[in-house]
Order: C-alpha cells, then sequence, then structure tokens
C-alpha cells in the first residue's frame, strides 16, 4: 500500500532533533512520497538537502507562503524564478492569501499569488493554495486566472461544500489532512458528496495533528489516521483510499 503525503514542511525546526527516524516511521507505514511545500528562501537549502538524503522520496516545490510576503517580497520572488529555472520542482507552493494574521498585507498578497501562477503556467507546474480566512480573495484571483493551464491541490481545505465544488471547477483536488477527524472540523459532514477522485492526502506536518494527536507535533506518520478517517466516511477500504488518493497525486504531480 502505497501512501502519499502531499504537504509536509520535513525541514522544519520541529523535527531537527529526530528528523531521520520521524521520516522511517512514516516509511515504515507505508508512506512513501512526500511532497514538500516552500515558505521562503531562509528554508531553500534545508529542502534541497532532504531531497538529496531521500532522492526516491522527496518532492520539492518552489513558493513563498503569503505569511511570508513581507517588504522584501520582490527578492523573494526573484529567489523562486533562479530556482525554477536552475532546478527541477514539482509544484508551484505553497501560495495564496492568509488573512488570519494580518490584514494589512493583502494587496502585495494578491499579487504575489498571481505572479506565482503565472510562474506555475510558465513551467506548466500544479500550484498548491493556502487560504485561510481568505476564500473570496483567493477565488478573486483563481477566476482571473482560470484556463487549461491552471490546476493544483486547495491544500488543508476547510470550506464549505459550496466552497469545495468552487475550488474543484477550478480544476484544484482537495489536500484533506488532519482537520478531518476534528469533532469541529465540518468537512467530514459533507466529504463523501465529493468524489475520491477529487482527494488528497496531506499532513501539513508539523502542523494540524488528527485526534488522537491533536495538539501534539503533527508528523507524517499520523496520516494512517487520515486514511482511516476517509475509509470511514466514503464506506471503502484503507487500500483503495491509498491507491486512490496516490493516483490523484500522480496525475497533479507527474510524478
Amino acid at each position: 500500500m502505497i501512501i502519499t503525503d502531499t504537504h509536509t514542511h520535513l525541514y522544519s525546526e520541529a523535527f531537527d532533533d529526530d528528523r531521520a527516524e520521524m521520516i522511517n516511521r512514516a516509511i515504515e507505514q507505508g508512506v512513501t512520497r512526500f511532497f514538500i511545500p516552500a515558505i521562503d528562501s531562509t528554508y531553500t537549502e534545508a529542502m534541497l538537502q532532504l531531497e538529496k538524503d531521500y532522492p526516491e522520496n522527496m518532492f520539492l516545490m518552489m513558493g513563498l507562503h503569503p505569511t511570508h510576503v513581507k517588504e522584501n517580497y520582490i527578492d523573494e520572488l526573484n529567489h523562486i524564478e533562479h530556482m525554477l529555472a536552475t532546478h527541477k520542482f514539482y509544484a508551484v507552493g505553497e501560495i495564496g492569501i492568509d488573512l488570519y494574521w494580518d490584514k494589512s498585507t493583502l494587496k502585495i498578497q494578491k499579487t504575489a499569488f498571481k505572479h506565482q501562477i503565472q510562474l506555475a503556467k510558465q513551467y506548466k507546474l500544479p500550484i498548491v493554495i493556502h487560504c485561510r480566512d481568505a476564500f473570496d480573495e483567493v477565488f478573486e484571483v483563481l477566476e482571473s486566472e482560470k484556463g487549461d493551464d491552471l490546476f493544483g491541490i486547495f491544500h488543508c481545505f476547510t470550506g464549505s461544500l459550496e466552497q469545495a465544488h468552487q475550488a474543484i471547477s477550478y480544476n484544484m483536488k482537495l489536500g484533506i489532512g488532519g482537520v478531518s477527524t476534528f469533532k469541529n472540523g465540518k468537512i467530514d459532514q459533507f466529504l463523501n458528496q465529493i468524489d475520491l477522485s477529487e482527494i488528497v492526502l496531506e499532513t501539513d506536518a508539523p502542523y494540524l495533528a488528527p485526534v488522537p494527536f491533536r495538539g501534539k507535533r503533527n508528523e507524517s506518520s499520523y496520516i494512517i489516521k487520515v486514511l482511516e478517517k476517509l475509509s470511514y466516511i466514503y464506506n471503502v477500504s484503507l487500500e483503495h483510499v491509498a491507491q486512490r488518493t496516490t493516483a490523484n497525486s500522480k496525475a497533479i504531480f507527474k510524478v
């Protein structure tokens, strides 16, 4: 059973004390494909080291996280352009809009988001979207960029059924993780109305650990709890969920 974690920050400082052991725990559970989103240029070297250490398992993205869109965002975008031109990446991400932490940067967040979408189109890559308290703003940008060359994953999807259908209409798969196991997560109430062909699994480790680890450090091996939840929601086997969601990830990332 091959399981794909489509979103995991394995370079995070949270794993500095036991990174190898944590990754091996996941691999032993069948999690053999790890897609690594970028945050900003300060993490690039750590990401490249992960790829060097686990060349068969690690698939890197390049991008500027919306909460890191600051005064130096032009320099960060230049770094992304340089990296995309000189190294193999499998997506542009994670990118998007976050209005939970700072609404004052909305204008430059939108600018950075659109620019990175256009870079993804240039390189024929998927995008991986971060959206927090910003569905309307994200959909506005996606509407302006929609087309056959726009596709990817709506990471950590926590919206409504209507918003799920809207995201899917822009050629986005829904990234489902630990929130699906929360009592107040809500998405588990309608997920079975979304075809499994539109779903990919993720952890967002070290964040958003699933029940029964909620509130603790998340890690990629915990994706098993998400797999079990989706097996219950869709009333299919664990193997079927793993096979289908891994196939979906291959369709998006082309690997």
